[in-house]
């Protein structure tokens, strides 16, 4: 009797516990690619995504219409996979990166705007500015490449000792933050190359992210802190009350005025945060890859709607949205 209350317990306990960490519902669900994706992207708006799969290759498509607007198919002649993407802050441009070469998408005509490849490192993330020429690229060699395509200017950041795991540029492409496996994560000037601050951590960053307007940035570890940063002022703002040890972020975006920011992770876990206190506005799981055992999907990218739902996309191809009602 005794071992059968102890269990009751432990299950009432679990199922506590779940209820506390998922909040809100699912809104919508797109499954545009069943088979599953090696890279998912959303626009800030969370309208377009841009993904890519061993099946279709790299395809566009419009969530609000819920139909495809462009099979872009392989990026290069060798059918390499594409591990990483982003789309412009202005919905206008998209890049595609393998883990040897990057690609440059024109979004509003369907077409491609070139292939370049890198022979010096690893590409292990990228991002893109609004005009679609200029370009940052986070690299396994520690650098972090700024390339403007239509000037043919590169700078090579080598502020980092070890492997730059996430980068992020403005929308204008004048400013860069970039983290690594050095605890660093520098923003930097992209025109001159200086470094404007430094944010530490003591664990190895892998993520980070910046609002659209410049005021904000997070930095995010591979331990539990994840900390909002003042970027007039350089100081800490927030830090964001994570609950799961160990919890990595694969995907983060802010909203359009700073007020909050959503996440990712690997492990289907998506949430809402406020970025003036840290604390949490919403939890929700992704739905996995159909027919994995155990269920899985990896969250690739985040975004807040207009209306203030949250959308997140994966790698079992499938866009979900939420919202904390």
């Amino acid at each position: 009797m005794h071992k059968k209350i102890q269990l009751f317990s432990i299950i009432l306990a679990l199922i506590t516990l779940t209820g506390c960490f998922f909040s809100g519902s699912e809104a919508n669900r797109w499954n545009v690619a069943p088979e599953g994706t090696t890279s998912f992207s959303l626009s800030r708006d969370g309208r377009f995504a841009i993904y890519h799969s061993a099946q279709q290759g790299i395809v566009l498509w419009d969530l609000r219409q819920n139909k495809k607007l462009a099979d872009f198919g392989s990026q290069d002649p060798h059918h390499n996979t594409v591990l990483t993407s982003k789309i412009s802050d202005n919905n206008r441009y998209a890049i595609t990166a393998t883990a040897q070469n990057f690609a440059i998408w024109d979004l509003a005509w369907g077409q491609s705007d070139g292939l370049w490849s890198i022979s010096d490192g690893i590409i292990r993330d990228v991002d893109i500015a609004n005009n679609g020429q200029k370009v940052l690229l986070g690299l396994s060699n520690g650098k972090a490449l700024y390339i403007d395509l239509g000037t043919g200017r590169r700078l090579e950041f080598l502020a980092h000792q070890e492997k730059v795991n996430s980068v992020a540029l403005s929308a204008n492409g004048n400013f860069a933050l970039s983290g690594g496996n050095d605890y660093s994560a520098y923003f930097w000037d992209t025109r001159s190359g200086q470094i404007i601050y430094q944010f530490e951590h003591t664990s190895r960053i892998s993520r980070v992210a910046l609002q659209r307007d410049g005021k904000l940035a997070l930095t995010a570890d591979g331990g539990n802190d994840a900390y909002i940063w003042d970027l007039s002022s350089g100081e800490k703002q927030a830090e964001l009350a994570v609950r799961l040890r160990q919890q990595n972020l694969s995907s983060a975006r802010f909203s359009d005025n700073g007020q909050q920011l959503a996440t990712g992770t690997p492990s289907r876990r998506v949430e809402l945060w406020d970025t003036a206190t840290g604390s949490n506005l919403g939890r929700w799981e992704a739905a996995p890859k159909q027919d994995t055992r155990p269920p899985a999907a990896v969250v690739y990218d985040v975004a807040i709607t207009p209306d203030g739902q949250v959308v997140s996309g994966t790698s079992a191809g499938i866009a979900q949205a939420w919202t904390t009602d």
